[in-house]
């Protein structure tokens, strides 16, 4: 059976029109001086080393992949159940979409993971559905498992 997930709608009271004003009226609309200063905060937040903010998960996909170094010949394994631009930033550094089905709960199949693995697989990339994460915990398992490493 199943279940209408609600999404919250946004909030947008006058505090936050207030600051969507004041940028458009500073002239800075992207990566400007509110950027930095929101990186600096979340920076501060989270405990991390640094912070980049970008337009789109699209473009955090790309970076993501380019920094593990995909390229062609490798194999990306997503679900099917996802966002085009998921599988096109793949195709868009050189690899290769592997395709999986997705479980009960509409995120990616473990096991469906596990058949796809081949020595070309280069990134797992999962992706949440509608606010409900996936199982990392058993994601990062099943890459650990020594049997994945002797397979690949």
């Amino acid at each position: 059976m199943l279940r209408n997930i609600p999404f919250s709608p946004p909030r947008i009271d006058q505090k936050i029109i207030d600051e969507v004003v004041d940028t458009l009226k500073s002239g800075w609309i992207t990566t400007g001086p509110k950027t930095k200063l929101f990186e600096k905060r979340l920076t501060e937040y989270t405990g991390a080393k640094a912070t980049l903010c970008l337009n789109s998960a699209t473009a955090g996909l790309e970076i993501m992949l380019r920094w593990f170094g995909v390229a062609a010949g490798d194999e990306v394994i997503l679900p099917a159940y996802t966002y085009s631009a998921t599988a096109n930033v793949i195709i868009h550094c050189g690899g290769k979409p592997v395709f999986v089905d997705i479980g009960d709960d509409f995120n990616i199949s473990i096991e469906a993971i596990r058949e796809a693995i081949t020595t070309n697989t280069k990134v797992i990339m999962p992706v949440d559905f509608g606010g409900w994460p996936c199982d990392y915990d058993q994601i990062n398992s099943l890459v650990q498992e020594e049997r994945i490493y002797k397979h690949v």
